[in-house]
């Protein structure tokens, strides 16, 4: 910004016949002609951070539901002897087939996609594997949590409660 009014200057010294207009600076003209993908970019990575946090909320319910459903048979479990770590794991491991489908899904549905993304990067490739493992590492560690936290009311049920209730 400070640049263009001495080049102006300098030039209207050399010849004063010569117009001088749109003088900007490069990363004006850069963040001008890059403005409307960067918009897109932003709405796009908006959009995957709420649909990160829906697809959690949508699996702590239906895990919650779940336990919920069950809560009878757990009792039963625990006062039979069960022990309550294997009751959360049993429900951990259903989350992680859930979690297992839905990464597999998103892989398929990653594929058929990547080529129209093409279009929208910069610096990095479509098929980046760093990329790639750390989306995954994220959405496989929400989902965990989300899973995790119901295995963990599973683990507590108390058999008198369960069996007394309904």
């Amino acid at each position: 910004a400070a640049i263009v009014p001495a080049v102006r200057r300098i030039v209207r010294d050399l010849d004063p016949t010569v117009p001088i207009f749109n003088a900007e600076a490069m990363s004006d003209v850069v963040r001008a002609s890059t403005g409307r993908l960067s918009l897109t970019l932003a709405l796009m990575t908006a959009a995957a951070a709420i649909t990160l946090v829906l697809g959690t909320i949508g699996l702590y319910g239906v895990m919650a539901y779940m336990v919920a459903l069950r809560t009878r048979e757990f009792g039963v479990r625990v006062a039979l002897g069960a022990d309550p770590r294997q009751i959360a794991r049993a429900v951990a491991m259903r989350g992680l087939r859930l979690i297992a489908g839905g990464v597999a899904a998103g892989f398929v549905l990653y594929a058929m996609a990547a080529p129209f993304l093409r279009a929208f990067l910069y610096g990095v490739s479509a098929g980046d594997p760093v990329t790639l493992v750390g989306v995954t590492l994220a959405l496989v560690g929400t989902a965990s949590l989300a899973s995790w936290v119901p295995a963990r009311r599973a683990a507590r049920v108390d058999p008198a409660e369960a069996l007394r209730a309904e």
